[in-house]
This record gives C-alpha cells, sequence and structure tokens, in this order.
C-alpha cells in the first residue's frame, strides 16, 4: 500500500474536499442520523460529508497518510469521525454491522477478491440498512479520466445483480458524465450508481 501513500503525499486533496456528485445524490436512501461504514475513505471527503449531515460515521483506509489528511478534514469542518486504519483484504466483516455501509471508488480490489469484499460489505450491513456502492464501468477505460488501467476491476448493473440478488435492489444505473473531483476523477467518466436495502 505504500503507492497510495506516495499518491496521498501532497498537500492538495487529490480527489477534493467536497463529496463525491453521487454520494450527494443518493443520501436520499441512506438511514438518517444512521451508524455508517464508509470503506477505502482515502482524504475524507465522503466521511466528513456525511458527518456534517448528522450521520455516526467510521471511516477507513489502508493509507496512513490518507488517514491523517482526513482527520485534518474532519477538523477543519468541526465533526467527529471515527478514523481507522484499515486493510478491506483484512477485515472481518461481520464483526459489527451498520445502518449504512458506503463504498465510493474503491477499484483497487483485484478481480479475483471482488466478489468476496463485496458480500463482505452486504455482511457489514444490518438488517433493514442500505448498501451504497459508486464506482466505474469497463467503458472507463476508452476515458482514461480516473481509476484502474484493467476493466476487469470495474463494476456492471449485472455484476450487482447476480452478487445482491437476496437485498431489495433500489439503484442499479450506469451513466456518462464529466466529473471534477479533484485532479483524481477529472473529465467524462463512466459510471455506475448501486444502492440496495438488505
Amino acid at each position: 500500500m505504500n503507492l497510495w501513500n506516495e499518491r496521498f503525499s501532497t498537500d492538495d486533496y487529490v480527489f477534493g474536499t467536497e463529496p463525491a456528485q453521487a454520494l450527494v445524490k443518493l443520501e436520499q436512501y441512506l438511514i438518517p442520523n444512521g451508524e455508517t461504514l464508509v470503506i477505502a475513505d482515502g482524504e475524507g471527503r465522503n466521511s466528513v460529508y456525511l458527518a456534517s449531515r448528522g450521520f455516526k460515521v467510521t471511516a477507513s483506509d489502508s493509507s496512513p497518510v490518507a488517514n491523517g489528511k482526513a482527520r485534518a478534514l474532519a477538523a477543519s469542518r468541526n465533526v467527529e469521525v471515527d478514523y481507522k486504519v484499515e486493510d478491506v483484504f483484512d477485515t472481518d466483516w461481520s464483526a459489527k454491522q451498520y445502518d449504512n455501509v458506503v463504498g465510493i471508488f474503491f477499484q483497487f480490489v483485484p478481480p479475483a477478491k471482488i466478489k468476496e469484499v463485496l458480500t463482505g460489505l452486504r455482511a457489514a450491513t444490518k438488517k433493514g440498512g442500505t448498501l451504497l456502492i459508486h464506482g466505474y464501468t469497463p467503458e472507463q477505460i476508452t476515458f482514461a479520466t480516473g481509476g484502474p488501467k484493467n476493466a476487469a476491476h470495474m463494476y456492471t448493473k449485472q455484476m450487482f445483480v447476480d452478487l445482491f440478488d437476496d437485498m431489495e435492489i433500489l439503484v442499479n444505473d450506469e451513466y456518462q458524465i464529466y466529473l471534477s473531483e479533484g485532479s483524481g476523477h477529472k473529465g467524462q467518466s463512466a459510471l455506475i450508481d448501486f444502492v440496495a436495502r438488505k
């Protein structure tokens, strides 16, 4: 994970300090004021936003450098977030359940582990809780405006239908828009929003 420490070792916030556009749009589906887990939170833009909206937020990322920047952002916005340095591959997802589980642009997961991580997020979601995932579709490769270079790291509607067939799917949309979220996500992008209730 040294790569992520290196990437985040800049004074700038690589993905900006404002929340992902998709999170603002999909917030209506989250359990209001609920205990909320934000995984692979990076520099904190999404966890800080949710905390400012009254959610009780726990956020994790594998990069201590990103974690430090997230803490600084939370302090500057006067919000409290329980930050943890944690690797998604070493997490016991069944240890605690949350009202909301949020995963945004965590597309470093190798294709062979995607199913394991996504079903882990389901296990971390309480009965009646909401799982929200946002990321890139394979078409993102042609835009090259963010995300991995390998289409096998991306998500599709069918992948979510297959993995979460025991949940009530509320949103499962693929679309293309222009993103401007820091220097890390800038330009025309192929995206997917997924929201389900357990």
